[in-house]
């Protein structure tokens, strides 16, 4: 694809062919913008690249982190500090715009993001390590807002809810947000503590559409698994947030209106949108996708994206990237609003409290001076 300006049918069908891997959303293992060399798959004579692709396995690395909440000044952010329990996610969500990040261990944004992934057994110490600082100032904590907190493997190592479990003993603010149905495992935590106005959960609904969403996002929760996950947060007394994200051009977009109809129905108290952002890497895995599942709308899909980031794949300008700019991305804000207030999605977020918090003990034994 071409880096920027308008792309017509030729460029899509330039793209040509890539393996596909069942259950996998990007279509091809593109070497991450840092690494010396590059590797690209060609027909040597033999016709090999017609053979189906192999079976591609999910390898699990221990990461042994320094510190586990991290820390961000974005103006256009509603938190400033997050906790991620993984790397890379299973999911396999082509338009995640964390894939990029994988480039820092020297690996693809593209398969290596869905199948090579890190976990922090020592989270759990930490955090009670740094809350326990004297000059630790609590605000609420966002959980799994780079990759999905509650991807498939958080069934058998449980790190998110050991994470949660020292949260809610010391009354600690937080929020989550996932697409996953293995949510509902833990409102045995989460709705005592959004009792006391310490928690509330976004669930990310891309499209109600099975076929879309099994390409988009192979390996998360079908769209009717999500909403049943919205009912049950909702029926256990927690606010849920739907976020429609992202939003995607000639693509999803037509399904916003049904999207907001579905999570009134099952309970939202609120909801949000963002429009797909492509930084890095996942600009060339998302137009590799388009072209090969989308062939017929890829150049559509494309230059309405571009129209709305001034001609560009992105724009990194805080309050835009998730907006856009223009006409086109006004008229999607406007429908949105109109929508969400028609069906009283509109309503301000509780705001957590911070004043319950009670800090742990220090590792050493010694007591914080505050207590």
């Amino acid at each position: 694809m071409k880096p920027k300006g308008r792309v017509s049918q030729a460029d899509v069908e330039a793209v040509g062919e890539r393996f596909e891997h069942r259950g996998r959303g990007a279509i091809s293992n593109q070497t991450g913008r840092f690494e010396k060399e590059t590797r690209d798959a060609f027909d040597d004579g033999w016709g090999t690249m017609e053979d189906p692709a192999g079976k591609l396995e999910t390898t699990l690395t221990r990461e042994l982190a320094k510190t586990i909440i991290t820390y961000n000044r974005s103006p256009d952010i509603s938190f400033d500090r997050t906790i991620n329990p993984y790397r890379g996610c299973e999911h396999g969500c082509v338009y995640c715009f964390a894939r990029p990040t994988h480039s820092f261990h020297g690996l693809s944004a593209g398969l290596d993001f869905e199948s090579k992934l890190f976990f922090k057994p020592e989270g759990p110490k930490l955090l009670i390590r740094e809350l326990s600082r004297p000059s630790y100032v609590p605000r609420p904590i966002a959980i799994g807002m780079n990759t999905d907190a509650y991807q498939p493997v958080e069934r058998k190592l449980k790190l998110t809810r050991r994470f949660l479990e020292i949260l809610a003993a010391h009354n600690h603010p937080v929020t989550l947000l996932t697409k996953s149905a293995l949510i509902q495992r833990d409102i045995d935590l989460i709705a005592p503590m959004a009792e006391k106005g310490l928690a509330r959960v976004g669930v990310s609904i891309t499209t109600l559409n099975p076929k879309l969403s099994r390409r988009l996002e192979p390996r998360a929760a079908a769209p009717y698994r999500r909403l049943q996950t919205v009912r049950a947060l909702a029926d256990a007394g927690i606010s849920v947030i739907v976020m429609n994200a992202p939003i995607i051009p000639a693509l999803n977009e037509s399904e916003m209106e049904t999207v907001l109809e579905a999570a009134a129905e099952n309970g939202a108290a609120s909801a949000g949108y963002v429009l797909l952002r492509l930084p890095f890497e996942l600009k060339d895995i998302f137009h590799e996708w388009l072209a090969e599942h989308y062939p017929d709308r890829a150049a559509k899909v494309i230059n309405l994206l571009r129209d709305m980031r001034g001609g560009q794949d992105y724009d990194s300008n805080w309050f835009e990237r998730g907006r856009g700019r223009g006409t086109q991305a006004r008229l999607i804000s406007q429908r949105f609003q109109k929508a969400a207030r028609r069906l009283k999605l509109d309503t301000a977020r509780p705001r957590l409290r911070t004043d319950l918090f009670c800090p742990p003990e220090a590792p050493n034994g010694q007591m914080r001076l505050d207590i």
